[in-house]
C-alpha cells in the first residue's frame, strides 16, 4: 500500500532493498548522506554524490538529471548509520533555473526493486531555495521508516552540508558541483518514453501556467514516479508518462479499504488539438493481467474517443469497474487539488503586489497606484481563469465517464435508482465491494463518484444521527434526524443482504425502546431478519450474549486449526448487529460487549451498525471513545466530513438511499426471503 506523504509525516518501509526514484522539472544533482542517531554526518566520506557515488548500501547518480534512481540496501549500511538523507541540488554555473520555485515541484517516491511504490512525496512550498533535503531513510528500533522532510536552503549545497553539521561543507560542495558540470557535458538528452502495448494513459492536461512557471520535460525511458498535480507555486503542473508500477494509499476517509494497488497520479486532461481524449486512468494497466478490453465506439472524425465503461485493469467485468470508480475518484482528488493551489497562488501573488506597489509612496495616491492595484488584479483574474477552465475541462471527460460507467455497474455497486435493480436475481457469489454512498467536491458539482468498501466489510459502521445542517442548508431536527439515521442504516442492512448469496448474511436488530418500528418495517415484514427486533435490556442482552458467544467459539477453532470443529447448529454466516438509539438502554457490560464485537467481530465475520448520535455519545465519558474510533462514521444527509487520503479535501457524502415512493426495497427484499427459506433462515 502507499503512502502519499506530505512534509513531517513518516511511513514504515516494508523491505531492505529499495530505489529511491526522483522526478523534476529540470536537471538537478541528487546525492545522500549517512548520519548518526543524532543526523551528524562525520565526514565526507559519508556522503554520496556524483563525484562519490558509492557507499555501503548506498548508490546515487553520475550525473546531474531530470529523473533520478538511487540504489539503497538497508541491511548494507553500518550499524552506526541511523540516518540516510537524500539532498537534491540546482547544478551552478549553467543555464538552468536558479532556484526551485521556477521550476516544477520535484516528486520523490520510494519503491522496490520491482517498482511496486511504498511512499511519495511531493515537495512542495519552495521559491528562493536552490538546495533541499528531501527525504530520510531512519532506524527507529531496528526497524525503518522513511519521513518526509522537504527543507529547503536559499544558500544552495553549502548551506545544506552546513546544517548538516558536515566538516569542510562549502569545499565539498566545490568538488560535487565541478562533478556535475563535467557529467553535464558528458551527457545527451533521454529519449522519450515509450508506452507499453496496450498501455492507454490519458495525455498531460494543460497546466495553467503564469509567469516563472517552469515545465516539466519528458521523462527518460523506464517506469517513472507520478509527478505533482500542481507545480511549487500551485499552478497545475504538466502529468508525466504513465508509471511502470502499481501502487494504492490514509479524519475519516472515503475509500478505506480502496482498490487492489490502485494508482495514485494521473487527472483528466485535455487532448491535443484535434487528438482523441484517452479516458484510461493512467495507472489501471497494470494490476492483473486483464481480458481484452471493450472498445469503444468509433468516433466521429475530429471529435474525440467517447470513454467506455470497464475501461481498466482486471480479471472480471466487476473488478475492471471497481478499479475505473476508484481512479475517477483519484483523478477528481488531483484535478480539484491543482485548481485550488492554482487559486491559492493567484491570490497570495496578487497579495504581493498589492503590497509592493503600496510600499512605495509614490503609489499611494494618485493613477500610477491605482494603475499597478488594478494591473495585480487583472493578473489574478487571468490565472483564476485559466485555472478554472483546466478544471472545467478536466471534470467535463470525468462527467462523460461517469455517464457511461454509472449505467454499466453491477447492483452491488449501483444506486438504488439504476435499473439493474429492476432484474434484480439472489447472487451465487460475494461481490468485491458495497456502495455505501457517493462523493462529489464543491468546484464539481455535478460528478457524483460511488463510495465503494470492500467486502466482506473490515470495520463496522456509525450512522450518526446527530442533530445537522445538511450541505444544501437544511436543517433536520433530532426526532427526524434519528428517523433518517435508521431509515439509513435499513438502506445499508437490504444491501447487504441482497449482495450475499442466500444464507450467507444474517442481520439482527437491537431496538431498545421499539422506536424504530416504523423505519424496520421493511425488514421486520419482508422476514429476512434473523428474529424480531430485540426490546429492552434484557433483549439486547440476549442478542449480545449469542454473538459475544459466536465470536469467541469461532476464534478458539480457528486458534486450534480446527475451523470444522464448531458446535452443531452454530450459524457460520456472515452476522450483521443493528443497533438503534445507542447507548440509550445499554449498560456497562452491554457497552463492553460492543466493543469487543467491534473489535474481535469483523476478523471472524460479526459486524456492527450503531445508530447513534455522536455528541450525545460523548456525554457518556470515555468509555464510548474507543468504540467511535473503531467504526466509520456515516451521516443520514449529505455532510463533508469525510476527507482523502492524497490531498486531505473534504469531501461531501451522500448516503445510497432509496427514492421516494420506489417499491425496489421490498420487491428486492421479497427476493432476498425467497431465497432464505430453503436455508431455514
Amino acid at each position: 500500500m502507499t503512502a502519499e506523504l506530505t512534509r513531517g509525516q513518516n511511513h514504515p518501509l516494508p523491505r531492505a532493498r529499495l530505489e529511491i526514484r526522483v522526478s523534476a522539472g529540470t536537471p538537478v544533482v541528487a546525492g545522500a548522506t549517512l548520519g548518526d542517531e543524532n543526523g551528524t554526518v562525520h565526514g565526507v566520506e559519508q556522503v554520496a554524490h556524483p563525484g562519490s557515488p558509492t557507499l555501503p548500501g548506498l548508490e546515487v547518480s553520475r550525473q546531474a538529471a531530470a529523473d533520478h534512481r538511487l540504489a539503497v540496501d538497508l541491511d548494507a549500511v553500518p550499524d552506526a548509520v541511523h540516518r540516510v538523507s537524500v539532498l537534491l541540488a540546482l547544478p551552478v554555473g549553467g543555464a538552468g533555473p536558479v532556484r526551485f520555485g521556477a521550476v516544477a515541484a520535484p516528486f520523490v517516491s520510494v519503491t522496490g526493486l520491482d517498482g511496486d511504490e511504498v511512499a511519495s512525496y511531493t515537495i512542495t512550498g519552495l521559491d528562493a531555495e536552490s538546495a533541499v533535503v528531501a527525504l530520510e531513510l531512519y532506524r527507529r528500533q531496528d526497524t525503518w521508516k522513511v519521513r518526509a522532510v522537504g527543507q529547503g536552503y536559499a544558500g544552495g549545497l553549502p548551506e545544506l552540508l552546513t546544517d548538516q553539521n558536515l566538516p569542510q561543507a562549502h569545499q565539498l560542495a566545490g568538488r560535487i558541483q565541478e562533478a556535475v558540470a563535467s557529467g553535464l557535458a558528458r551527457s545527451v538528452p533521454a529519449p522519450p518514453a515509450r508506452a507499453a502495448d496496450g498501455d492507454r494513459a490519458r495525455p498531460a492536461a494543460t497546466p495553467a501556467h503564469g509567469p516563472d512557471h517552469g515545465t516539466a520535460p519528458q521523462a527518460g525511458p523506464g517506469p517513472v514516479a507520478p509527478a505533482s498535480p500542481y507545480d511549487a507555486q500551485g499552478a497545475p503542473a504538466p502529468a508525466p508518462q504513465p508509471p511502470g508500477a502499481p501502487g494504492q494509499h490514509g479524519t475519516q476517509q472515503p475509500c478505506p479499504d480502496g482498490p487492489p494497488d490502485p494508482a495514485h497520479a494521473g487527472r483528466p486532461s485535455t487532448p491535443a488539438a484535434g487528438g482523441p481524449i484517452d479516458y484510461s486512468h493512467p495507472r489501471r494497466q497494470n494490476a492483473a493481467p486483464p481480458p481484452p478490453p471493450p472498445t469503444a465506439p468509433p468516433a466521429e472524425p475530429g471529435q474525440p474517443a467517447r470513454p467506455v465503461a470497464g475501461d481498466a485493469t482486471g480479471w472480471s467485468m466487476e473488478e475492471r469497474l471497481y478499479n475505473q470508480v476508484w481512479g475517477m475518484f483519484e483523478d477528481l482528488a488531483r484535478t480539484a487539488a491543482a485548481y485550488r493551489s492554482a487559486v491559492d497562488f493567484a491570490d497570495s501573488r496578487m497579495e504581493k503586489e498589492l503590497d509592493q506597489a503600496l510600499s512605495d509612496p509614490r503609489n499611494r495616491i494618485g493613477g500610477q497606484g491605482d494603475a499597478a492595484r488594478e494591473a495585480a488584479r487583472a493578473r489574478h483574474g487571468q490565472l483564476v481563469s485559466q485555472a478554472r477552465e483546466v478544471l472545467d475541462r478536466d471534470v467535463a471527460q470525468l462527467v462523460a465517464e461517469a455517464g457511461v460507467v454509472e449505467p454499466a455497474l453491477p447492483a452491488a455497486f449501483a444506486r438504488w435508482d439504476n435499473p439493474v435493480w429492476h432484474a434484480y436475481r439472489v447472487p451465487m457469489e460475494i461481490p468485491m465491494a458495497l456502495r455505501l454512498g457517493d462523493l462529489h467536491l464543491p468546484e464539481a458539482d455535478g460528478i457524483r463518484v460511488p463510495m465503494l468498501m470492500r467486502l466482506p466489510l473490515e470495520r463496522g459502521l456509525w450512522i450518526d444521527s446527530g442533530r445537522s445542517t445538511s450541505t444544501d442548508g437544511s436543517s433536520a431536527d433530532s426526532h427526524e434526524m434519528r428517523r433518517l439515521g435508521l431509515e439509513a442504516a435499513v438502506a445499508h442492512a437490504a444491501r447487504l443482504l441482497a449482495v450475499y448469496p442466500a444464507g450467507e448474511f444474517t442481520v439482527h436488530v437491537i431496538d431498545p425502546a421499539g422506536s424504530g418500528t416504523q423505519a424496520l418495517a421493511p425488514l421486520v415484514r419482508s422476514g429476512v431478519l434473523a428474529a424480531p427486533p430485540a426490546h429492552g435490556a434484557a433483549g439486547a442482552a440476549d442478542v449480545l450474549a449469542r454473538l459475544t458467544q459466536r465470536v469467541d467459539l469461532v476464534q478458539m477453532a480457528l486458534r486450534a486449526g480446527a475451523p470444522d470443529a464448531l458446535p452443531p447448529g452454530l450459524d457460520t454466516s456472515q452476522q450483521l448487529l443493528i443497533v438503534n438509539e445507542f447507548p440509550h438502554g445499554f449498560d456497562d457490560r452491554a457497552v463492553n460487549q460492543l466493543r469487543y464485537l467491534a473489535d474481535e467481530g469483523p476478523a471472524v465475520g460479526v459486524h456492527l451498525m450503531l445508530v447513534a448520535d455522536r455528541e450525545e455519545s460523548a456525554g457518556y465519558g470515555p468509555l464510548l471513545d474507543p468504540l467511535w474510533r473503531s467504526l466509520l462514521r456515516l451521516t443520514p444527509v449529505a455532510d463533508d466530513h469525510l476527507a482523502d487520503p492524497w490531498v486531505g479535501h473534504a469531501w461531501t457524502y451522500e448516503p445510497s438511499l432509496v427514492p421516494p415512493g420506489s417499491q425496489v426495497l421490498q420487491q428486492v427484499l421479497a427476493q432476498v426471503a425467497s431465497a432464505r427459506r430453503p436455508w431455514g433462515r
